[in-house]
């Protein structure tokens, strides 16, 4: 099949613009919630057996509550690089 008749069906499944500030808060929650959970349960519990299992057991609670956090400090946040960003 032709790369051209692929291209179009790939750009479908892309979200609206006006979601980036959701995908921007869920992938940075994500990403920052999991390297937290595996810093944090190294120093809590060590490199012992059954890490793995703990921090995903901890990354089940602290993804969902750092995405509500980067969406509700998002403006404040963006507010504050406004002021010391050069536009």
């Amino acid at each position: 099949m032709p790369e051209s008749t692929l291209r179009p069906a790939r750009r479908n499944w892309k979200l609206p613009a006006r979601l980036t500030p959701v995908a921007f808060a869920f992938f940075m929650s994500g990403i920052m919630a999991f390297l937290m959970c595996l810093v944090i349960t190294a120093t809590n519990r060590g490199l012992s057996d059954g890490y793995l299992s703990a921090v995903l057991d901890a990354y089940g609670l602290a993804m969902p509550v750092a995405f509500l956090c980067v969406m509700g400090v998002r403006p404040i946040v963006m507010h504050l690089v406004r002021l010391t960003v050069r536009s």
